[in-house]
C-alpha cells in the first residue's frame, strides 16, 4: 500500500477533474454564473466581451486544474527519488496528456459537453508549466546548496 500513500492526491485530483468533465460544468452552466459575475463587475463591456472572457476563464481553468495536476503526479513519481532527473518528468508529462486525452474521450459522451483536441493541448500546457517551475525551483535549490566557489 506504500504507492496508495504516494499516489491518493494525484488519484483525488483525477477524480476532481473527472467531476469537472461533466455537463454540471459545461459551457452552459458555467456561463450561467460567469457571465452575471462578469457583467457585474465590467457593465461597460459587450455581451461578445463577456462572452470572450468566459471562453478565457475555462481555458485558463484547463490549464490550472493540469498544473496542479502534474505536480501530484509528479510527487507520487519521484517519491523516493531525490534529485532532478528529465527522465520523471517527461513521464510526468506522458502520464498527464494520457490522462487528458482519455477526459476529452469521456466528454465525447457527456450530454452537452463536446471532446476538443484543443483542450488536450491546454491541459498538456498546465502540466508542462508546472514542471518547468518545479525543475527552475530544484535547480535553485542546487545552487543554494553548493559550495561557494565551486
Amino acid at each position: 500500500m506504500a504507492w496508495l500513500a504516494r499516489w491518493w492526491p494525484a488519484l483525488l485530483w483525477a477524480a476532481v477533474i473527472w467531476t469537472l468533465s461533466t455537463g454540471v460544468f459545461g459551457d452552459a452552466h458555467t456561463s450561467r454564473l460567469i457571465l452575471p459575475l462578469l457583467h457585474w463587475l465590467f457593465r461597460a463591456a459587450s455581451q461578445a466581451q463577456l462572452l470572450e472572457w468566459h471562453h478565457a476563464i475555462r481555458k485558463t481553468a484547463h490549464v490550472g486544474e493540469y498544473f496542479i495536476f502534474s505536480l501530484l503526479i509528479s510527487r507520487a513519481i519521484r517519491s523516493g527519488h531525490p534529485g532532478w532527473r528529465w527522465r520523471l518528468t517527461l513521464l510526468a508529462i506522458a502520464l498527464l496528456a494520457a490522462y487528458a486525452a482519455v477526459d476529452e474521450y469521456h466528454q465525447s459522451f457527456v450530454p452537452g459537453r463536446t471532446a476538443a483536441v484543443g483542450d488536450v493541448l491546454w491541459d498538456v500546457m498546465g502540466g508542462a508549466a508546472a514542471q518547468v517551475l518545479a525543475g527552475l525551483l530544484a535547480l535553485g535549490r542546487e545552487e543554494r546548496r553548493r559550495p561557494a566557489g565551486n
